[in-house]
């Protein structure tokens, strides 16, 4: 889970919980002690020098209704530089650069992008100390909506066609890149964690399919387990952001046996944590996880072990399959790790292969009447300064040219609906990008929009829960109804 933010800024410190959770917990972002920036792209120079700038090529597609990026390709801003805060690092940063350089290319123009492990932190430093870059990503809808809500943001109402936006990306993806009645982001990569993985080749060898209704899962787990293995594998532990897989799975159920109005009541503290059908759902993942059997190695096990192991497991049993499922985005294939005693932080340790070694399925519907529903989310760039520029880079992010060779270098899925299907190669995007476009419902994580106290007790509660092993969820609920939204606990 990724946590909000609360209504008005608060201190980096505060500020920071909101960056680990949830995230890809790659071992590099955790270290959050060095300041050093890494730069995807060569410095540019200073911003207007265009001395020294390419002649733009002019080839790029431009969507109708995008004049700035137009005017960009027609050489209007050539010799500009355009300023990038980003989260993305090493070969993250490295894929970046390739999906800008048709936009410099195509329009002489220079764009910085900045790298920075500690990614919020730098952020909120550089808004509150009024340097913003011109252009941030963002992964939490929570911060941006703070950050909108205290006039930090460029309302791209104000100058685009956020008609073709919509044409282009749906309104539920629109959507969560909004704050009040105007559009602030523009939709980046997305993902979904509505996905229950498998090895693949131990499930063809006992004859399993994959279930399509929770009915077919539930008998599933029963002859795994009747087979001697434990059907699931769960733990949360990630730091100070630990317990949050609990809180994505608490969300998943919440969606799939109540009406979506109760999610988004939910999501925006106008239900409680202990209202009846927020409280099945807790009481629904208290069975799943607690039932004697379901979960292998127990709360000590559930809470210790680190997330990005979790799904181990499932391929490094002395006899096959200690587990045979684990409930996690796509973005965990990072951490298929061939070798158990490898380093997840080496990147030339061998990893097991998506639709070779593992697969997933859709997270079944329990209800059929919420069919079934898909929890994901997606970066986003926001827009701090508002020159012509700026807004010619913002159009591009948009368009199908600047996530083209981010699925083709693979492990990429873009909400954009005008990409043609034939660009995902790989079994994850392909599988993932269907999964969300066959989505009856999408949401966000519910607890990105929840206010930071709120995010950070519901993280230390699941903790909490799965110590006692469930015998205190009344408890856990009733204190969650008492941490304040308005930004005290």
């Amino acid at each position: 889970m990724r946590t909000g933010m609360r209504a008005a800024l608060a201190s980096s410190a505060a500020i920071a919980l909101i960056a680990g959770a949830c995230a890809n917990p790659d071992p590099a972002e955790d270290d959050t002690s060095s300041g050093d920036t890494e730069t995807s792209q060569e410095d540019g120079g200073d911003a207007g020098d265009a001395g020294d700038a390419a002649a733009p090529s002019g080839d790029l597609d431009v969507p109708a209704g995008y004049t700035h990026l137009a005017a960009a390709v027609d050489g209007e801003y050539a010799g500009e530089t355009v300023t990038v805060l980003s989260q993305w690092i090493a070969e993250d940063g490295d894929r970046f650069a390739e999906a800008l350089r048709p936009f410099e290319e195509a329009t002489g123009m220079t764009v910085q992008v900045d790298g920075v492990t500690d990614y919020t932190t730098t952020l909120v430093t550089r808004v509150e100390g009024g340097n913003p870059p011109d252009v941030a990503q963002i992964a939490q809808p929570g911060l941006m909506r703070t950050l909108a809500g205290n006039d930090r943001l460029v309302a791209l109402d104000d100058w685009m066609d956020v008609d073709q936006l919509r044409d282009d990306f749906g309104e539920a993806w629109t959507e969560m890149t909004s704050a009040g009645d105007s559009v602030h982001g523009v939709t980046w990569g997305a993902f979904t964690k509505s996905v229950v993985w498998y090895p693949a080749e131990a499930f063809d060898a006992a004859g399993y399919t994959e279930p399509e209704t929770w009915e077919e899962l539930e008998e599933l787990m029963d002859d795994i387990s009747a087979s001697g293995i434990t059907p699931w594998c769960v733990s949360v532990e990630q730091g100070d952001f630990s317990g949050w897989p609990a809180t994505d799975w608490v969300e998943d159920v919440l969606l799939r046996t109540a009406p979506v109005e109760v999610y988004d009541e939910w999501a925006a503290g106008e239900r409680d944590f202990s209202d009846p059908e927020v409280a099945q759902a807790f009481e629904f993942v208290e069975e799943l996880f607690f039932t004697e059997g379901n979960t292998f190695g127990g709360p000590i096990w559930m809470n210790e072990t680190w997330v990005g192991a979790t799904p181990l497991p499932m391929f490094h049993g002395a006899d096959g399959p200690d587990c045979f499922f684990h409930k996690q985005a796509t973005w965990i294939a990072d951490f298929f790790l061939a070798d158990p005693n490898a380093s997840a932080d080496d990147t030339d340790a061998e990893r097991l292969q998506p639709g070779t070694d593992a697969r997933f399925f859709v997270l079944p519907p329990i209800d059929e009447e919420f069919g079934t529903p898909v929890l994901g989310a997606a970066d986003q760039f926001v827009m701090f300064e508002d020159r012509d520029e700026v807004r010619a880079l913002m159009e591009y992010l948009a368009t199908t040219s600047a996530v083209e060779p981010m699925i083709a270098a693979g492990g990429f899925i873009s909400p954009n609906q005008r990409v043609p299907d034939d660009w995902y190669q790989d079994y994850s995007s392909r599988t993932a990008a269907d999964i969300l476009a066959a989505a009856s419902v999408l949401r966000d994580d519910a607890s990105d929009g929840m206010p930071a106290p709120v995010g950070s007790a519901f993280n230390s509660a699941m903790v909490d829960w799965i110590r006692a092993e469930g015998d205190n969820t009344s408890d856990i609920l009733a204190g969650l109804d008492e941490v304040d939204w308005e930004g005290e606990e």
